[in-house]
Parts: structure tokens; sequence; C-alpha cells
């Protein structure tokens, strides 16, 4: 359950060449506010949000994290904004084995612990696996060693039909679903990792089997399931969980905005039984 040492950070996405305007218009348009809308909520003017766009007049360090504040722009994006705009960039990113990250590692390190049985991971912004708890090994069983070597990646162990695809008995629904969240993500951060990490799950071939096909010992029963499950295959039985993701409210580290912590819900009353009798 330890924390792994973070990876080498990803490269903060350059500022570009023409200065914020394009970059802050980017945003705008993708979060499609107009610019009076975005100049009263930020205390401005359409003629000064109008200006910076076209370059005719640079905002204060002050303006660019008020505008990125209120177009949600992610934490990383609004340091390449500040770059763009002449200035240094506002949030650190620290390495979450850097001891100022003592804190941090303990409380997430609790929180998965305390979710036992029941698995749960910390991803970070491209799926990395930084933590999991002891409920995740089920997970993992049968699955190739070169597939579980660090860093280990939460997408690639899904989706790699060498993974947990042929277990997963409504694998078409779960893989759109988690290329759909991917997509998602890529068209809100300029981010060539996520990009390639998507196109590779992308391009896995799909294992075939019937949804039907009950394995041994499973028992047919009909759930009034309240969020899409993965029903994934274990140790002759069919298990069903739904996916809770949280982050982090108002993060000032890049590292700390990236984290997620994916929680796995069962999702019908087999499931818990057979959980709760299994312990860790």
């Amino acid at each position: 359950m330890t924390i792994v040492a973070s990876s080498p950070a990803a490269p903060s996405p350059a500022p570009s060449e023409q200065g914020i305007g394009p970059l802050l218009r980017g945003w705008r348009e993708r979060r499609r506010v107009s610019q009076l809308e975005l100049a009263l909520r930020a205390g401005s003017s359409a003629r000064h949000i109008s200006f910076v766009e076209t370059g005719r007049s640079r905002p204060s360090e002050e303006m660019v994290l008020r505008l990125a504040e209120h177009l949600e722009v992610p934490v990383r994006e609004r340091n390449a904004l500040l770059l763009a705009a002449g200035y240094a960039p506002h949030y650190p990113e620290t390495p979450l084995d850097d001891p100022s990250m003592d804190a941090l590692r303990a409380g997430v390190e609790r929180l998965l612990q305390g979710y036992e049985p029941y698995p749960a991971l910390v991803v970070d912004a491209t799926y990395e696996v930084v933590a999991a708890n002891r409920g995740i090994a089920m997970f993992l069983e049968g699955v190739p060693d070169r597939l579980l070597a660090p860093p280990l990646n939460a997408m690639r162990l899904t989706l790699h039909p060498e993974g947990l695809a042929p277990r997963i008995r409504n694998l078409a629904e779960w893989r759109g679903h988690l290329l759909a969240q991917m997509e998602r993500q890529i068209a809100l951060q300029r981010s060539p990792a996520l990009r390639a990490l998507y196109e590779e799950v992308a391009a896995y071939p799909v294992p075939t089997r019937s949804e039907s096909a009950s394995g041994p010992g499973e028992e047919a029963e009909e759930v009034p399931y309240f969020a899409l499950p993965m029903r994934i295959e274990h140790e002759g039985r069919v298990l069903s969980f739904v996916s809770s993701i949280s982050t982090f409210n108002t993060p000032m580290d890049v590292t700390v905005a990236e984290l997620a912590i994916e929680t796995f819900l069962p999702a019908d009353p087999a499931t818990v039984k057979y959980l709760q009798s299994r312990g860790t």
C-alpha cells in the first residue's frame, strides 16, 4: 500500500509563441463562455478580454489567475497561461516522495486502508498507479508480470487483452465508459502523454465472449444496478463494482491537482457478502 515515488514530471505545456491571447480564447471557447460573460465573472470588461485575446493588452498576473479560475482551467495549464503572459509559474510541482508531501501520503494511505476490503487506488494524470490497497489484489490475479511492472498503468492493465479485459463480462460497455472518460480529459488538457495512452489502449483488440455465459459456480441473478458496473470474473464467480473518483478541492500544487482516488463500491449483495467473507 506504499505510495510509489513519482515518475519524472511530465513537461508542462509550452506557452504559445503568440502570447496568452490564443490560449485564453481557446479555454473560453471550450467552456462556451462569451467574452462578456467571462468579463462579468472576473470583474473586468468585454473590451479588455477582447484586447487580451487579440494581443493588444497584457493582463496582470492577478487577472490571468482570476480568468483561469473562472474558466476552470487545470492547474498545470494555469502555469502555461502565466508563462504565455510573461509571468513565472504560480503553482509548484512537487514529487510525491518529497518530505513536504508526508502529510498527504499518510492521509491517502489511511483512506485507502480504511476502504478495505473493497478495492481502491490512486492514479496520476496519465493513469499511472501511485498507490493501492490490498483489495486491488483480486483484480491482478493471473495478469502477466510484464503488465504489472512499474510504472503500473490502470488503463493499460484494464483494457489490455492479457490484462483484465478477458475477465470483464460487460467489456464493451466498460471499455466505452473508460475511453469516453479519457476523451473528456484530452479535450480539457494539452497532454501528448495522455493522448498517446488513449491511442494505445483504444487500438487494443477486444476479446470476444458471450455476456450471458456463466462461469463455474455463478448464480444468475437480476440486479437493478444504480450505475454502470464493472462485472469481473474472480475465482469462479462474477463480482460487480461501480467506480467513484475523487480529487482534491482547490489544489495548490500541480502534482496534487492531478491525483485521482478511485474506489470500487460493491454493486450487489452477492459481491458485498463475498468480499466481507474473504477479508483482506
